[in-house]
Protein backbone atom coordinates (compact mmCIF):
# COMPACT_ATOMS: atom_id res chain seq x y z
CA UNK A 1 0.00 0.00 0.00
CA UNK A 2 2.66 2.85 -1.51
CA UNK A 3 0.92 6.79 -0.87
CA UNK A 4 0.69 8.42 -3.99
CA UNK A 5 2.61 11.88 -4.19
CA UNK A 6 0.65 12.94 -6.92
CA UNK A 7 -1.93 16.35 -7.55
CA UNK A 8 -2.72 15.94 -11.01
CA UNK A 9 -6.22 16.80 -12.46
CA UNK A 10 -7.47 14.18 -13.59
CA UNK A 11 -9.20 13.22 -10.04
CA UNK A 12 -12.61 13.36 -8.87
CA UNK A 13 -14.12 14.95 -6.19
CA UNK A 14 -17.23 13.77 -4.31
CA UNK A 15 -18.95 15.97 -1.46
CA UNK A 16 -19.91 13.27 1.15
CA UNK A 17 -21.50 15.39 3.98
CA UNK A 18 -21.80 19.39 5.34
CA UNK A 19 -21.90 19.90 8.99
CA UNK A 20 -23.37 23.34 10.46
CA UNK A 21 -20.80 23.72 13.54
CA UNK A 22 -21.80 26.19 16.25
CA UNK A 23 -19.78 27.92 19.44
CA UNK A 24 -20.85 30.12 21.74
CA UNK A 25 -18.54 33.11 22.56
CA UNK A 26 -19.23 36.13 24.14
CA UNK A 27 -20.57 37.85 21.81
CA UNK A 28 -22.79 35.19 20.51
CA UNK A 29 -22.36 32.10 18.70
CA UNK A 30 -19.64 31.71 15.64
CA UNK A 31 -21.18 29.58 12.56
CA UNK A 32 -18.51 27.60 10.76
CA UNK A 33 -18.76 24.82 8.48
CA UNK A 34 -16.92 21.49 8.22
CA UNK A 35 -17.56 19.53 4.95
CA UNK A 36 -15.70 15.59 4.33
CA UNK A 37 -14.59 14.92 0.81
CA UNK A 38 -13.67 12.22 -0.96
CA UNK A 39 -11.10 12.04 -4.23
CA UNK A 40 -10.12 9.68 -6.15
CA UNK A 41 -8.89 8.59 -10.34
CA UNK A 42 -11.03 5.60 -10.57
CA UNK A 43 -7.73 3.45 -10.82
CA UNK A 44 -7.29 2.24 -7.94
CA UNK A 45 -6.07 4.88 -5.79
CA UNK A 46 -8.28 7.10 -3.28
CA UNK A 47 -7.91 9.82 -0.47
CA UNK A 48 -10.29 11.46 2.06
CA UNK A 49 -10.55 14.75 4.11
CA UNK A 50 -12.28 17.19 6.16
CA UNK A 51 -11.88 20.83 5.88
CA UNK A 52 -13.45 23.53 8.24
CA UNK A 53 -14.25 27.24 7.35
CA UNK A 54 -16.52 29.87 7.86
CA UNK A 55 -18.13 29.69 4.23
CA UNK A 56 -18.96 26.29 2.75
CA UNK A 57 -17.18 26.77 -0.83
CA UNK A 58 -13.63 27.16 1.59
CA UNK A 59 -14.60 24.13 3.76
CA UNK A 60 -15.21 22.01 0.56
CA UNK A 61 -12.02 23.37 -1.03
CA UNK A 62 -10.10 22.85 2.15
CA UNK A 63 -11.26 19.43 2.35
CA UNK A 64 -9.82 18.66 -1.18
CA UNK A 65 -6.57 20.05 -0.40
CA UNK A 66 -6.45 17.69 2.93
CA UNK A 67 -7.79 14.64 0.52
CA UNK A 68 -4.61 15.03 -2.13
CA UNK A 69 -2.25 14.66 0.99
CA UNK A 70 -3.57 11.60 1.98
CA UNK A 71 -3.55 9.21 -0.76
CA UNK A 72 -3.88 5.32 -0.91
CA UNK A 73 -3.61 2.99 -3.79
CA UNK A 74 -6.01 0.07 -3.72
CA UNK A 75 -5.42 -3.98 -4.66
CA UNK A 76 -8.19 -4.64 -7.09
CA UNK A 77 -9.14 -7.72 -9.01
CA UNK A 78 -10.82 -6.34 -12.40
CA UNK A 79 -14.09 -4.55 -11.41
CA UNK A 80 -14.29 -6.11 -7.48
CA UNK A 81 -12.06 -6.47 -5.01
CA UNK A 82 -9.96 -9.60 -4.30
CA UNK A 83 -11.65 -10.80 -1.23
CA UNK A 84 -14.15 -10.03 1.29
CA UNK A 85 -13.08 -7.75 4.31
CA UNK A 86 -14.27 -6.19 7.25
CA UNK A 87 -13.25 -2.67 7.70
CA UNK A 88 -13.24 -1.37 11.04
CA UNK A 89 -12.81 2.26 12.89
CA UNK A 90 -14.21 3.00 16.04
CA UNK A 91 -17.36 1.63 16.23
CA UNK A 92 -18.00 2.15 12.54
CA UNK A 93 -17.93 -1.23 10.95
CA UNK A 94 -18.02 -1.88 7.06
CA UNK A 95 -18.66 -5.16 5.51
CA UNK A 96 -17.15 -5.52 1.67
CA UNK A 97 -17.59 -8.53 -0.39
CA UNK A 98 -16.90 -9.24 -4.19
CA UNK A 99 -19.55 -9.06 -6.70
CA UNK A 100 -19.94 -10.49 -10.12
CA UNK A 101 -19.45 -8.62 -12.85
CA UNK A 102 -22.64 -6.90 -13.33
CA UNK A 103 -23.95 -6.58 -10.29
CA UNK A 104 -23.41 -2.89 -9.74
CA UNK A 105 -21.88 -0.99 -6.66
CA UNK A 106 -24.50 -2.19 -3.80
CA UNK A 107 -23.61 0.63 -0.88
CA UNK A 108 -25.13 3.76 1.07
CA UNK A 109 -23.97 7.13 1.31
CA UNK A 110 -20.24 7.26 2.23
CA UNK A 111 -19.10 3.81 1.34
CA UNK A 112 -20.64 4.61 -2.06
CA UNK A 113 -18.51 8.09 -2.20
CA UNK A 114 -15.27 5.74 -1.57
CA UNK A 115 -15.98 2.46 -3.59
CA UNK A 116 -16.93 5.02 -6.59
CA UNK A 117 -13.79 6.77 -6.42
CA UNK A 118 -12.01 3.97 -6.11
CA UNK A 119 -13.18 2.26 -9.29
CA UNK A 120 -14.59 -0.18 -8.32
CA UNK A 121 -17.80 -1.21 -10.40
CA UNK A 122 -19.24 -4.54 -8.41
CA UNK A 123 -19.45 -5.06 -4.42
CA UNK A 124 -21.55 -5.74 -1.91
CA UNK A 125 -21.63 -3.89 1.18
CA UNK A 126 -22.89 -3.27 4.96
CA UNK A 127 -22.51 -0.67 7.21
CA UNK A 128 -22.67 -2.45 11.13
CA UNK A 129 -22.93 -0.42 14.02
CA UNK A 130 -22.43 3.48 13.71
CA UNK A 131 -22.89 5.01 10.27
CA UNK A 132 -20.69 8.25 11.67
CA UNK A 133 -20.41 9.28 7.99
CA UNK A 134 -16.78 10.41 9.09
CA UNK A 135 -15.82 7.33 10.99
CA UNK A 136 -17.45 5.47 7.97
CA UNK A 137 -15.64 6.60 5.32
CA UNK A 138 -12.28 5.88 8.11
CA UNK A 139 -13.59 2.40 7.89
CA UNK A 140 -13.86 1.56 4.59
CA UNK A 141 -10.45 3.05 3.28
CA UNK A 142 -8.92 1.19 6.43
CA UNK A 143 -10.47 -2.29 5.10
CA UNK A 144 -9.51 -1.42 1.18
CA UNK A 145 -5.95 -1.14 2.40
CA UNK A 146 -5.95 -4.24 3.69
CA UNK A 147 -7.14 -6.03 1.04
CA UNK A 148 -4.18 -8.42 -0.86
CA UNK A 149 -4.19 -10.05 -4.48
CA UNK A 150 -3.41 -13.50 -4.79
CA UNK A 151 -0.07 -12.55 -5.76
CA UNK A 152 0.72 -10.34 -2.75
CA UNK A 153 -0.38 -13.40 -0.72
CA UNK A 154 2.25 -15.61 -2.83
CA UNK A 155 5.13 -13.76 -1.99
CA UNK A 156 4.53 -13.46 1.75
CA UNK A 157 4.55 -16.74 1.38
CA UNK A 158 7.13 -17.38 -1.00
CA UNK A 159 4.77 -19.57 -3.10
CA UNK A 160 3.28 -19.49 -6.71
CA UNK A 161 -0.11 -18.29 -6.63
CA UNK A 162 -0.76 -21.70 -8.21
CA UNK A 163 -0.14 -23.09 -4.78
CA UNK A 164 -1.86 -20.92 -3.06
CA UNK A 165 -5.26 -21.94 -4.94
Amino acid sequence: MARVENESPEFKERLVSVNRVSKTVKGGRVLKFSALVVVGNGKGTVGFGMGKASEVPDAIRKGIEDAKKNLTVISLRKTTIPHEIVGIFSASRVLMKPAAPGTGVIAGGAVRAVVEAVGIKDIRTKVIRSSNPCNVIRATVQGLKSLRTAGEVAKIRMKRVSEIF
